[in-house]
């Protein structure tokens, strides 16, 4: 059963799916500068390409998970959504905002603070289109008969997502305890507010795609809870390891930071051995796949290139290299973009009324990102690796370390070419089934 507002959903996902080419294109830039001279240079430097790719991640991301969450959330408690008239006004409200942060970047308009640069004015717009989201899901959610852990989990990420956001709002003269507070938004976003969110779509997606059983989906959103709480915000302190702050952090670092990815793993793949113990159909493998592929990816980018990057004894050689830019690459890519475009997938056609649809661009966009994405990742780590031996290891000058890099940067751009070609499949696609006609 669809309810009617959920369809406010549909221009969330469009928007995020060309915000996400956008950021696609700044990133083959910023690419292009490491192999040639400094490509754009007069228009965009390097410093605002890269405050625009980052800033257009967290941006299209956002628009992804609140479409999803406002597909999800109506048919959880069995309602329709509380307004949709907040909804619209919360999606112009972020469309504005973001537009007005790009073109300020241009311009120079920027608090200066790397992955948080927007400047205060529209850190406190983010406060309040985040106040209105969380309302409108909140009243809609208390109008339920019967709460779910689906609900619970989406809540809690949501507000989760909103209280760490507070923390990148003030600035302290102190660098260290500047950056200590920084780590609250920078990592709790990733991996506190961020997992529980996808725990949630996930859940959601594989409980509706699969018919398994509820409990089944649930037990490991449970586990997710505790994993968070532990793991995340423990884990935080691997990001303090060479600012200041005490040394004790090595070990708590080391020890919690990778394993927020296992419940989402466990939850995919016990999914799929109930779906075929139980020979059960599922019609959209579209939208199985992106589910299938994200919780491998998830693992792979964040878990096992996590506990490879973020152990001390190995982070102080590689931290602020391209085994960074590789880790980072990769586990975005699993973890949050290959979300959103399970949720896009599953949800789009249901919501146009489309009982099949044409999935071969899917397809196409999903090998072509998926291999493009690990052969960049597998480049930027073996140029980070270069990087950590000569540079940090050897002494050599910067300068002549990025010429040993280069072969690998190069890698990185053609690979990069592909990443865009898929990514346009996957834009077309998501705009040809959001205007077309229902069959």
């Amino acid at each position: 059963m669809t309810y009617e507002s959920q369809k406010v959903a549909i221009k969330y996902f469009v928007i995020s799916a060309v915000f996400f080419g956008l950021q696609v294109i700044l990133g083959l830039l910023l690419a292009a500068k490491y192999v040639w001279p400094d490509p754009l240079i007069g228009l965009l430097p390097f410093n605002t390409a890269r405050a625009i790719h980052t800033n257009l991640l967290v941006v299209w991301l956002l628009f992804g998970f609140m479409g999803g969450a406002y597909y999800i959330v109506p048919e959880e408690s069995g309602t329709e959504l509380y307004s949709t008239k907040l909804a619209n006004l919360q999606f112009w409200l972020l469309l504005i905002g973001g537009l007005v942060a790009v073109i300020g970047f241009l311009f120079g308009w920027t608090a200066g603070r790397p992955l948080l640069e927007l400047p205060v004015e529209l850190k406190w717009a983010i406060v309040v289109i985040a106040l209105i989201f969380i309302f409108n899901i909140f009243m809609t959610m208390i109008r339920t008969k019967k709460w779910t852990a689906i609900q619970g989990m989406l809540l809690g990420g949501i507000v989760m997502l909103a209280v760490m956001w507070l923390f990148g709002i003030p600035f302290f003269k102190n660098l260290t305890l500047d950056y200590y507070y920084w780590w609250w938004v920078v990592h709790l976003w990733v991996e506190g507010a961020f997992e529980l969110i996808a725990a949630a779509i996930m859940a959601f997606v594989l409980l509706k795609l699969t018919g398994v059983e509820r409990q089944v989906i649930e037990k490991w959103l449970y586990i997710e809870v505790g994993l968070v709480l532990i793991t995340g915000i423990i884990g935080t302190g691997h990001h303090y390891y060479w600012i200041g702050t005490p040394e004790y952090w090595l070990w708590w670092g080391g020890i919690f930071s990778a394993m927020e990815p296992l419940p989402i793993l466990f939850m995919v793949f016990d999914t799929l051995n109930h779906v075929r113990h139980r020979k059960l159909e599922v019609k959209n493998r579209l939208a199985l796949y992106w589910a299938v592929g994200c919780a491998i990816f998830h693992f792979i980018g964040a878990g096992v290139w996590g506990v490879i990057h973020t152990l001390p004894q190995v982070n102080r050689w590689t931290h602020g290299t391209q085994v960074t830019t590789s880790h980072g690459h990769m586990a975005f890519f699993g973890a949050y973009a290959m979300l959103v475009l399970t949720i896009v997938y599953f949800a789009l056609p249901r919501l146009k009324g489309l009982e099949q649809f044409n999935q071969k661009k899917g397809f196409w966009a999903f090998w072509i990102t998926t291999t493009s994405m690990m052969v960049m990742g597998l480049a930027f780590g073996a140029a980070g690796l270069i990087q950590s031996y000569f540079q940090r290891g050897l002494g050599i000058d910067f300068l002549t370390v990025q010429g040993f890099m280069r072969p690998w940067i190069i890698g990185v751009f053609y690979t990069g070419i592909a990443f865009l070609i898929g990514t346009l499949v996957y834009v077309l696609d998501v705009i040809g089934l959001a205007t077309k006609e229902s069959s």
